[in-house]
C-alpha cells in the first residue's frame, strides 16, 4: 500500500518501509567500506601464510580499488538503464561469491582476481545503494536519510581496524572474507523482499563506448594517484598511466558531448548547484583523506603507537560523526539556515579541527582530541548536506549516475589529499632534516641516527612538517568550503521559485513529489521509484 498525501510540505510521501529499506541498504554499505579497511589489518599474515611479496600485497589492496573506481560511472549508468535493485542484487552476488573465493585462496594471485571481483560488486553496491535513498525518501526526509547512510563511511574507518584485529586473534586471515558472505545472503533475501524496483525512461541505448572510456580513464588516473606517493610522481610508469588516463577521460567528454544517448550528461555541469556540489565534495574528501593519512603517521612514527592503538585513537572522529548523524543534526539544521550555509559552517568546522590539531597535537595525543571531535561534528554536517545538493542537481532518472560522480568525487578527493598534503610534509620534513628523502622513509632515517639527539631532530622534523601539512589542508578546506557555499548561493538566487510539489504515484505506487517542471528536452521519469 502505497504511503499518499495530499499536502506534500507537511507530510512524508517516500515509500511506507522506507527506514527498513534503508537499513538493508546500509548494512550492504558496511560489508564493503569494512572489507576495504580490515585487509589492512591481515597484511602480516597474508606475508607469513602465503608468503606474499610487498608488491602481491599492494596489489592485493589496490586490484580492488582500481576495478571499483574504473567501473563507478558505468555501474551508476548500468543501475538507471536496467534497474537499481537489479544491479544491487547483482553487487551483493558477485561480491558474495568474490568474498568466498578470497576467504579459499591458496596463492597471492587468486586472492588479487578475488579481490578484482570484489570490486566489480563494490562498485555497482556503492552506486546504487545512494541512487535508491534518493528514489524511495521525498524531499523532507532524504537529507536525514543520506547522514545516515553517510554515517556508514564513518563506521568503516572506525570500525574495520577493529574488527579485523578481533578476528586475526582467534582465526586465520581467510574468516576476513568468509564473514561477508552471510551478510551478502541476509542483503540478498532482505533487498529482494523490500527494495523496489526503479529505472530510467525506455528507450535509451546503452553507451558502450563511454562505459569504456570512463572505465580505462578512471583506471589510469587512479593507479597514478595510487601509486604515486609510494614510487614517485615523476616515476615513468605512474606518470604515464595518470597521463594517459587524463587523455582517455578528455576523449570520454568530447564523445559524452556528441553522443544522442550519453553516460554522463555534461549539460549538468552548466548547473551551478551541481558545480557547487562537485566542489565541496572534492574538498570534503580531501580533508577527510590527507587528514587522516597524516595523522595516522603521526601516531605511529611521532607518539609511537602500534598500527591498531593508532586505528583506535582516530575513533572520535568517527564517533562523533555517526552520532550527531543517527540524531539527525544536519536533517535538522539545513532547513533552517539553507544548503550554502549548513555546508559553509560545516567546512569551516572540518578546517578548524584540522588546525586545532596541528597546533595542539604535535606532543601528544590529548592534544588531538578535540581536533577530532570538532572534524567529526563539520563532517556531519557538510557530507550530506553536499550529497543532497549534488542528487538534487541531478534528475531522479539519473540517480545512479549521480551516485557514481558522488563516488568518483570521493576518490579523487582523498587521492588529491593524500597526494597534495604528502608532497607539503615532504618538502617540510626534507628542508628540516638534511638528507630525509620524504615520510616514507621516517623509520630508516631514525634508523641511521647515531644518537638520542639526532633521533629527537628527526621526528620534530617530522611533527613540524605534519603541522605545515594541517594547516595547509585546513586552508584548502576553508577557501574550498567558501567557494562551494557561495556557488550553492548563487545557484539558489538564480533559480525562480516553484509552486510547492504535488505526489506522484509511479509504477510502484509509491507517491513521489513531482518536482520543477522538467526541461522541453527532458522526460519524466518512467519507471522511477
Amino acid at each position: 500500500m502505497a504511503a499518499t498525501t495530499t499536502d506534500a510540505g507537511t507530510a512524508p510521501t517516500g515509500h511506507p518501509q522506507r527506514w527498513l529499506i534503508l537499513g538493508v541498504i546500509c548494512l550492504a554499505q558496511l560489508t564493503v567500506l569494512l572489507d576495504n579497511t580490515v585487509l589492512n589489518v591481515a597484511i602480516p599474515s597474508l606475508t607469513r601464510e602465503l608468503g606474499a611479496s610487498t608488491s602481491d600485497i599492494q596489489w592485493m589492496i589496490n586490484a580492488y580499488s582500481l576495478v571499483q573506481s574504473g567501473l563507478l560511472l558505468t555501474a551508476g549508468s548500468s543501475a538507471d538503464r536496467y534497474g537499481r535493485k537489479k544491479m544491487l542484487v547483482v553487487g551483493l552476488a558477485v561480491f558474495g561469491v568474490g568474498s568466498l573465493v578470497a576467504g579459499l585462496a591458496q596463492s597471492s594471485a587468486q586472492l588479487i582476481v578475488a579481490r578484482a571481483g570484489m570490486g566489480v560488486g563494490g562498485a555497482l553496491l556503492i552506486t546504487t545503494t545512494l541512487a535508491v535513498v534518493v528514489q524511495i525518501f521525498d524531499e523532507q526526509e532524504r537529507v536525514r536519510a543520506i547522514g545516515l547512510w553517510a554515517t556508514v563511511n564513518a563506521l568503516g574507518v572506525a570500525v574495520g581496524p577493529l574488527v579485523g584485529g578481533v578476528i586475526l586473534n582467534h582465526f586465520s586471515w581467510g574468516v576476513i572474507f568468509l564473514i561477508n558472505i552471510p551478510v551478502a545472503l541476509l542483503g540478498l533475501v532482505a533487498v529482494v523482499a523490500l527494495v523496489p524496483e526503479s529505472k530510467s525512461k525506455d528507450g535509451e541505448r546503452p553507451d558502450l563506448l563511454g562505459a569504456l572510456l570512463s572505465t580505462v580513464g578512471m583506471t589510469g588516473v587512479v593507479y597514478a594517484i595510487i601509486s604515486g606517493p609510494e614510487h614517485g610522481w615523476l616515476s615513468g610508469y605512474v606518470a604515464a598511466s595518470g597521463a594517459i588516463g587524463l587523455a582517455v577521460l578528455a576523449v570520454f567528454v568530447l564523445w559524452e558531448l556528441h553522443t544522442p544517448h550519453p553516460m554522463l550528461d555534461m549539460r549538468f555541469f552548466r548547473d551551478r548547484r551541481f558545480v557547487g556540489a562537485v566542489a565541496g565534495a572534492v574538498l570534503i574528501a580531501f580533508g577527510m583523506g590527507g587528514s587522516l593519512f597524516l595523522l595516522t603517521q603521526h601516531l605511529q612514527f611521532v607518539l609511537g603507537y602500534g598500527p591498531l592503538e593508532a586505528g583506535l585513537r582516530i575513533a572520535p572522529l568517527a564517533v562523533s560523526v555517526v552520532v550527531l548523524n543517527l540524531v539527525g543534526i544536519g536533517a535538522w539544521v539545513l532547513p533552517k539556515i539553507g544548503t550554502p550555509l549548513t555546508i559553509a559552517i560545516g567546512m569551516g568546522l572540518l578546517s578548524a579541527g584540522l588546525a586545532v590539531i596541528a597546533v595542539f597535537g604535535g606532543a601528544s595525543y590529548t592534544g588531538m582530541v578535540s581536533g577530532l571531535v570538532v572534524m567529526g561534528i563539520g563532517i556531519a554536517l557538510a557530507t550530506p548536506a553536499m550529497a543532497n545538493a549534488l542528487m538534487s542537481a541531478i534528475p531522479r532518472e539519473k540517480a545512479g549516475v549521480g551516485a557514481a560522480v558522488n563516488g568518483t568525487l570521493g576518490e579523487f578527493g582523498n587521492g588529491l589529499g593524500v597526494a597534495t598534503l604528502g608532497a607539503v610534509l615532504n618538502s617540510r620534513f626534507a628542508a628540516l632534516v638534511p638528507g630525509a628523502v620524504g615520510a616514507a622513509s621516517l623509520p630508516s632515517v631514525l634508523a641511521e641516527a647515531d644518537t638520542a639527539a639526532e633521533r629527537r631532530v628527526i621526528a620534530d622534523g617530522f611533527a613540524s612538517g605534519l603541522e605545515t601539512s594541517q594547516l595547509f589542508g585546513a586552508v584548502a578546506v576553508l577557501l574550498g568550503g567558501a567557494l562551494a557555499a557561495f556557488l550553492l548561493w548563487r545557484a539558489e538566487r538564480a533559480t525562480p521559485a516553484v509552486a510547492p510539489e504535488t505526489p506522484v504515484a509511479d509504477q510502484a505506487g509509491i507517491a513521489v513529489a513531482s518536482g520543477p517542471e522538467p526541461e522541453k528536452d527532458e522526460k519524466p521519469e518512467a519507471a522511477g521509484v
